[in-house]
């Protein structure tokens, strides 16, 4: 487990391991200095691996979140995160006239929801206006979209975009002919 420095194993990557430990804890950098009772930094450079922290400093943070030094080079490898999306990998979340594909199946701990929007001639949201607390933004790849956001109202089309908070009441509606073409983005992930 040691080398003869005393540093933590080399062939585990210590900085990656212990970043998605601590968010699976759901603590910040910050936070897990403190219940560790070292600096902020100290965390930063050993979860960037700038710092390679000897086996009595890395069980000093392990203890903060808690886990043991023998859990942490037990565990079997953490998956990595998924970077990469073939188009039927996308997960759909709608239906009807409707076709919203969001990229990524599990979106927890995920700072960002991207979505894939398709709507058919006349096809729209609903009666109903959403609201949900985030922000979000968007631009029409194709066909006519009416977009209300509060007491603004827009008829985009391909390449125009629109932002707003979303928790100003909304609804989007394909105003043309044509199958209407969206890609949006919603942060914190809450539609």
């Amino acid at each position: 487990m040691a080398g003869e420095s005393g540093e933590a194993n080399a062939d585990v990557d210590v900085g990656a391991r212990l970043r998605r430990l601590r968010e699976m804890a759901g603590l910040s950098q910050r936070e897990l200095a403190k219940r560790a009772g070292v600096s902020n930094a100290t965390i930063s450079l050993i979860e960037q691996n700038r710092a390679s922290p000897s086996v009595g400093s890395l069980k000093k943070v392990l203890d903060g979140i808690p886990v043991s030094l023998s859990d942490f080079f037990a565990l079997e490898e953490l998956p990595r995160e998924r970077v990469f999306f073939a188009a039927d990998e996308l997960v759909e979340i709608a239906g009807g006239g409707l076709s919203f594909r969001q990229v990524g199946r599990d979106l927890g701990g995920r700072a960002l929801q991207i979505i894939h929007e398709r709507y058919a001639p006349g096809a729209d949201t609903g009666q109903t206006l959403l609201r949900h607390n985030a922000e979000e933004g968007g631009v029409v790849l194709r066909g006519h979209v009416e977009v209300t956001a509060g007491d603004q109202r827009s008829v985009l089309g391909p390449g125009e975009a629109y932002y707003f908070n979303s928790r100003l009441p909304h609804r989007f509606r394909n105003v043309g002919e044509e199958e209407a073409e969206i890609v949006s983005a919603c942060t914190p992930p809450s539609f």
